[in-house]
This record gives structure tokens, sequence and C-alpha cells, in this order.
């Protein structure tokens, strides 16, 4: 049986924590690996409670470097298909499945969970909390990476994704940033790989428990992802292994 194994990449989600654990579908994943990064509320303590196997950062990585830590922990651990969740609950674990089959079929190495696929997903998203100018600044930046990237996505900018195992063995993902815009460069070095990619829509779910970015660091993410953008049309080669 294929391994599945889902990642949280962590840093005080004791409030969201334990309800997105219980969405996972332990009959189809392997295992649950949380990474935290030096956290200083009680996320350690609720991941060990649950049966989480929990790794942590020496220091303060960041989401960027936190992740690295967990991909080199899912290739240690022999993982088939690799699924990173933010512990937030904002993206419905439940969906693991849809996102995972397409990967075991052999059709993609890449699936996205998109909060703005299907008609009316846009208002749907809105409804469901996003934040107006995350919207149009999410929107703007995917139009910008499909015509950069062409991987033909509804939305870039997801923190639920999931892989095959050749997909992060063949990345570069070690040479990424520690910071948020990790998660563009590895959409970046899989599209100059070659690999293709598909997504399944999920609901939009924001409210105060669940972490978010504030209007600030969202700026310097979008200004990061344009500059990975410009970067990949002037070179895509430097995001291949």
């Amino acid at each position: 049986m294929p391994k599945v194994i889902v990642i949280m990449p962590a840093y005080n989600a004791e409030k969201t924590l334990e309800k997105t654990f219980h969405d996972i579908p332990k009959d189809l994943v392997s295992e649950v690996i949380l990474g935290d990064d030096c956290s200083s509320d009680r996320t350690v303590e609720i991941a060990k409670r649950l049966g989480i196997l929990v790794l942590k950062t020496p220091r303060n990585l960041g989401y960027g470097g936190n992740q690295k830590m967990l991909y080199r922990a899912t290739l240690e651990h022999g993982a088939d298909v690799i699924v990173m969740v933010h512990p937030d609950w904002q993206y419905d674990a439940t969906k693991i499945p849809e996102m995972v089959a397409p990967i075991l079929a052999g059709r993609v190495d890449l699936m996205m969970g998109s909060r703005v696929k299907g008609q009316g997903a846009r208002r749907g998203a809105l409804a469901g909390g996003m934040p107006f100018y995350k919207l149009i600044s999410n929107r703007f930046l995917t139009f910008v990476e499909n015509l950069v990237f062409r991987l033909k996505l509804s939305e870039y900018h997801t923190g639920f994704r999931a892989f095959s195992r050749k997909l992060v063995k063949t990345i570069p993902f070690e040479q990424n940033s520690n910071d948020f815009v990790f998660d563009t460069e590895v959409l970046a070095e899989a599209a100059a790989a070659g690999f293709a990619a598909g997504e399944v829509a999920i609901p939009c779910r924001y409210f105060p428990e669940a972490s978010e970015i504030n209007f600030w660091r969202s700026t310097v993410y979008g200004l990061q992802t344009l500059l990975v953008c410009g970067k990949y049309l002037l070179d895509k080669n430097r995001y291949k292994r």
C-alpha cells in the first residue's frame, strides 16, 4: 500500500491543531508529522497528546525553513505521497483522498487545494472570510504565475498541497527561501522540471483563531512572488536541480 504522509508546518497553532488533525482520514494516511518552529504556546503538548510525531526546529527558521525540515523527514520515512496542510483549520483536510488519488494514479505529481476554483468560488471565498485585498492580490498573482509557470492553476497561494515522492526528490527545495515565498519557489521548480499539476476545489475558512499574515507581510510576499516570476523568465534553469 502506498505510504501517504501528512506534514503540518506549525507556529503557535494550539487553538486549531486538534480540529485540523481530526479531519485527516486516518485510514488513508500512514503518518502525520508536525514541524514546530519554536512555538510559545501549547502546540507541541497538544500534538504529542494526539499521537502526532513532532519535529522541532533548533531556532525560529521561518515558514520555509520549517518545511525543509519536514520534506527531509518525509523522504527519510519513505513517503510515496506528501500532503502539506496548514494546522490552522483554514483548509479542509477531509479532502485529502481527492488530493492524493490523481498522484497515486500517476496522472500528476502536484495537487493544489484551491479556494477559488469553480463557479461562484470567488464570492464564496469572500463569504468564507477572505479579506478583499487578499482575494484581489491572489487573483492578480495567480494570473501572472499562470503566464510564467503555465501550470494552469486557479490558485497558487494555498496552504493545502500534495506532492509525489519523485517531485520532492527532484526539486532543489533546500536552496529555497526560509520565508513564505518558499511555496512559490517550489511551484517554480516543479514547472521548470516539467511536472504536471492538478487541483481540487476546497471551501474557504477564515476566522479569528486562524493564522494570517498581516497586510505588510502580504505585500512583501507578493513582491517576492513577482521577483521569482521575473527570475524564472530570465533563467528557469536556476530552478532545476
